[in-house]
């Protein structure tokens, strides 16, 4: 499954930020719980209306738009 399929963009949502199926919760909120030491499974004890799959979709979207910075500025 592609990330695009669990991350909207809503311009009067989160100030247009990508969230996790429409939900309030950004792709930023997820990452900085994972960076901050949680678990898959604390971010879903803390978010039951997450699963692994938007979190997997997360890190995808992190990664993707990372590899598109770094081939802009190659």
């Amino acid at each position: 499954m592609s990330y695009h399929e669990r991350i909207t963009l809503e311009p009067g949502k989160r100030a247009g930020k990508p969230c996790i199926r429409g939900l309030r919760i950004t792709v930023y909120d997820v990452l900085e719980m994972l960076a901050n030491g949680m678990s898959s499974e604390e971010i879903i004890a803390d978010f039951p209306e997450l699963d692994l799959a938007d979190i997997r979709a997360c890190l995808a979207f992190a990664a993707d738009r990372e590899h598109r910075l770094a081939v802009v500025h190659a």
